[in-house]
């Protein structure tokens, strides 16, 4: 039983990397929320290696992270992972659940051309 909402997440997470695991062909798109940002990375688990990257700061957004951005950020990333030539991905939540910043993030990245 979880005891506060850190140790649910993790709990939550590890039972999605049981399951999943990102390839060169087909990396992993990981998520991470802070209080003032959202982050995104797609790696290659075989080689433990990132091939993209975005993130909210580098946006420039001041202040904490809104839906608008975490689009903004997930099209970001989906436009430097297919100029690094990956167009398919394995979406990793990473125990948060899909809505509002998470699920926007996805969306921005399948607007860039990302296929999950």
């Amino acid at each position: 039983m979880a005891f506060n909402k850190n140790s649910r997440r993790l709990r939550i997470k590890q039972g999605i990397r049981r399951k999943i695991s990102g390839t060169d062909s087909r990396p992993r798109l990981s998520v991470f929320k802070s209080n003032t940002g959202i982050y995104a990375q797609l790696i290659d688990d075989l080689k433990g290696q990132t091939l993209a990257q975005a993130s909210s700061k580098e946006l420039g957004a001041k202040a904490n992270a809104n839906v608008s951005v975490s689009k903004e950020v997930g099209k970001k990333l989906a436009e430097r992972a297919v100029a690094n030539g990956v167009e398919s991905v394995v979406f990793d939540r990473n125990g948060y659940l899909y809505h509002g910043n998470v699920k926007a993030l996805a969306d921005g990245a399948r607007e860039g051309g990302l296929k999950f």
